[in-house]
């Protein structure tokens, strides 16, 4: 008997580490004082603590992703929903991903194998939000993640894998 999936698998949730090994580089951070709102968001580092991307930052101050605490999943809250588990708040250690694979929720655009990763900088829209991974370009509302790519197409949520400084 032949037995066909039709399904894939998800990818996992914003701020998973996808894959170990060779590259991955992990470093505790301080959470600044504007902390960034979701896992698997783009970060810069502001008086020597890491908060998120916003209108008018310039691709240069990207730091890395940050990554969901393991094994915990709850964030500020200890009855969090899986997968929406929420960040700390300021002042509190958190990890960054410097280098490797990591899951990021896209919010515009179909990520392809080798795509360029985008970040929202302005005209935030429904999903579209300032600091929000998207895969497709839109003007000078977003700008382009260095040393980032997607590694494929992104599962039925939106959640999409992405190489980062590999």
């Amino acid at each position: 008997m032949t037995q066909i999936v039709t399904n894939s698998l998800p990818l996992g949730i914003a701020g998973d580490i996808t894959r170990s090994g060779d590259g991955l580089a992990i470093e505790a951070q301080t959470m600044g004082t504007t902390p960034l709102t979701s896992y698997g968001l783009p970060a810069k580092l502001v008086s020597g603590a890491i908060t998120g991307i916003v209108g008018g930052d310039t691709a240069d101050l990207i730091l890395g992703f940050l990554v969901r605490a393991n094994p915990s999943q709850g964030g500020n809250t200890s009855n969090e929903a899986f997968g929406a588990g929420t960040p700390p708040l300021a002042g509190v250690a958190v990890s960054l991903l410097k280098s490797g694979y990591i899951a990021v929720q896209n919010n515009f655009g179909t990520p392809a194998k080798e795509g360029i990763v985008y970040v929202r900088i302005a005209a935030p829209s429904g999903a579209k939000v300032v600091g929000g991974i998207e895969a497709t370009a839109d003007g000078a509302n977003t700008i382009i993640v260095p040393n980032a790519a997607f590694t494929g197409a992104a599962d039925a949520t939106g959640v999409a894998e992405v190489r980062f400084n590999v």
